[in-house]
């Protein structure tokens, strides 16, 4: 069992019908037939959305979705339409929510790693691939591959696992155009990001990203490069060879497996609440990471 330890109620705005309560994101309709999404400040670990919020993580996540959208527009269009309060919100919505088109989306999680870790390694220690990739012998935690791959998984429910599929069974599910479509337009995203945060002196090993059509035009959808979506390292401190100190919720993840927390992830128990200073970890390294790619300081 996993999902919500506490599933929030949606707070009812007048003009706008409730979709969907993600594990990050409430997704609302407008009168206009846009969708309305909103960025709370839930945390999610080992498929459990958690009783604590890390404060200000949604806002974070939106603003510095916003400003990769910017970066990014030159190579695809993405969905943002506006950053306009709807009338009647709560004030807090504001910094969080975005007006976005409607889009026919793609079920698939669009993955692009850079360097080797996570469900990866684990693959490529049992047979040398990645989704079917075959990587050269030698490869350790965190060694650079020698291009960026395209790995999809497949997009799982609240509570479940995405499960890592391979490119061909991509191309069946949605069509040989699209697979090849999503492929490149994932890879080039991902060479972009690497490049903008290699300047800013963070490695972006992995990530992944969500897109939908509006008629024939690929769309990029959801959040992008965020450290809920990425792995982000301080390339100063890359080891290949171990685990990489990372800008995300390892501070999280470390607690809930610790002996302190007393949860074991194995059981069908809830995790506890977080302790005060792995939130403040955590919401510390979301701000630095926001700093460092921006260049400006989060207030």
């Amino acid at each position: 069992m996993s999902g919500f330890v506490e599933k929030p109620e949606p707070i009812q705005v007048p003009g706008l019908v409730h979709l969907h309560t993600g594990k990050v994101r409430e997704l609302y309709r407008n009168e206009a037939g846009d969708l309305v999404m909103v960025a709370s400040d839930r945390m999610s670990a080992y498929d459990w959305v958690l009783p604590t919020e890390i404060p200000d993580k949604g806002r974070i996540l939106t603003q510095l979705s916003l400003w990769w959208f910017e970066r990014l527009a030159d190579l695809v269009p993405n969905h943002v339409l506006s950053t306009e309060l709807p009338d009647g919100a709560p004030a807090d919505w504001a910094g969080r929510t975005l007006i976005c088109k409607s889009l026919q989306m793609v079920p698939v999680e669009c993955v692009a790693r850079g360097y080797l870790t996570g469900s990866g390694l684990a693959e490529y220690n049992e047979t040398r691939t990645v989704c079917g990739l075959a990587l050269p012998e030698g490869l350790t935690d965190g060694s650079e591959l020698p291009a960026p791959i395209f790995t999809p998984a497949t997009k799982a429910a609240v509570g479940e696992h995405d499960e890592n599929v391979s490119y061909e069974e991509v191309a069946r599910q949605v069509g040989a155009d699209t697979a090849a479509r999503l492929r490149q337009a994932t890879l080039a995203v991902y060479s972009r990001g690497r490049d903008i945060a290699r300047e800013r002196g963070i490695i972006l090993a992995d990530t992944k990203f969500e897109f939908g059509f509006v008629g024939d035009d690929l769309v990029l959808a959801d959040e992008v490069l965020t450290a809920d979506s990425s792995r982000f390292w301080p390339a100063d401190q890359w080891q290949p060879g171990r685990a990489q100190p990372s800008y995300d919720k390892q501070f999280v993840r470390d607690w809930l497996t610790s002996a302190e927390s007393g949860w074991d992830r194995k059981s069908e128990q809830p995790p506890p609440a977080l302790p005060q200073q792995v939130v403040d970890a955590t919401r510390a390294k979301y701000v630095e990471a926001y700093e460092r790619l921006t260049g400006t300081s989060w207030s």
